[in-house]
């Protein structure tokens, strides 16, 4: 992990963006320029609890006209007792947090002709950044965003002022009900990008949509900001190969938080099974993959897996 390179930051700023999302300003602590990110990077935070340390991933951008600062967006989740929970009740303007450089798993593709961007929700936050590099780059884009009114559509007056003519906006409650639909993917041009992020039933659906429609598997993109759901989660065994050692994965655990437990460095960074950081080969066993990494041949092959989220029925001897 990247802790080791992480950036004392204060919070420069709050802001309540909705009812249930809030807006937070960093600035760098010595009042220098915090690094430079690009379109469709997140950073890691790390808040403090009884239990250790909360690792937690947020999409950075910066909407002020000062540069140098990072931004982010936490929504409260529904009977959170972790990172969103913390980030609204504890955090107050002035504290100093520890947060990691500026990464991308969700860069743009700059072979892409037109770019069009699909958010719900927070999901939007990506986007943010996104929409300031190719508006720079003067490249051609478009934005389709869902929320449940226009009171709940965060950032929803810097989107109508900033791209007027980019913006088309879904609301599910009201008199003028509009509901975002994966049909409207037909509706691209060939040589469009689309990108996803939402709800992972929302991300399902535009996904499954894309590829049914004829995208070409690399036109299509999509974040994920927690790991896939799991309808069975069951324990499973691994043995190591090189180091005679097994160990057991139970079923509330994953293989990675099993490995580090037990002393077995290994790289990681996302968590969400969408980075590939944390991939390991496989030499026998069975694989249930929960990834968003791994193409459908590298799953099928059967041989290598992403610790963080997928798992085995049964025993896996590792290539550790």
């Amino acid at each position: 992990m990247y802790r080791n390179r992480a950036l004392q930051v204060r919070v420069a700023n709050i802001k309540e963006e909705t009812s249930t999302i809030k807006r937070f300003t960093l600035q760098a602590i010595d009042d220098t320029i915090l690094p430079p990110f690009s379109g469709g990077s997140h950073i890691t935070t790390f808040l403090p609890q009884p239990t250790g340390i909360l690792d937690r991933h947020y999409s950075v951008f910066n909407l002020t006209a000062k540069t140098g600062l990072l931004e982010i967006a936490v929504r409260l989740a529904e009977d959170s007792t972790g990172g969103s929970y913390y980030w609204h009740h504890h955090v107050q303007v002035g504290d100093v947090l520890s947060v990691s450089y500026p990464k991308n798993y969700f860069p743009l593709s700059f072979q892409a002709k037109h770019h069009a961007f699909y958010a719900a929700g927070i999901g939007i936050t990506p986007f943010l950044s996104m929409m300031a590099e190719l508006t720079e780059k003067n490249k051609s884009f478009e934005l389709h965003y869902a929320a449940k009114s226009k009171e709940q559509c965060a950032f929803y007056d810097y989107l109508h002022e900033a791209f007027p003519n980019q913006c088309h906006f879904y609301f599910s409650n009201g008199e003028d009900k509009k509901c975002l639909s994966p049909t409207q993917l037909l509706n691209h041009r060939i040589g469009t990008h689309v990108y996803f992020c939402g709800p992972e039933s929302m991300i399902q659906d535009f996904a499954t949509s894309a590829k049914t429609y004829g995208y070409p598997p690399f036109h299509v993109h999509f974040e994920r900001f927690a790991p896939r759901p799991m309808k069975e989660q069951h324990a499973f065994q691994i043995r190591m190969k090189r180091k005679e050692a097994e160990l057991e994965v139970p079923a509330n655990a994953t293989l990675l938080d099993v490995l580090l437990q037990n002393g077995i460095k290994i790289p990681y960074s996302c968590r969400v099974g969408g980075c590939g950081t944390c991939e390991i080969k496989v030499t026998e066993g069975e694989i249930v993959h929960f990834d968003s990494f791994l193409s459908e041949e590298q799953q099928k092959s059967n041989r290598t897996m992403l610790s963080c989220v997928s798992r085995g029925k049964g025993r896996l001897v590792l290539d550790l």
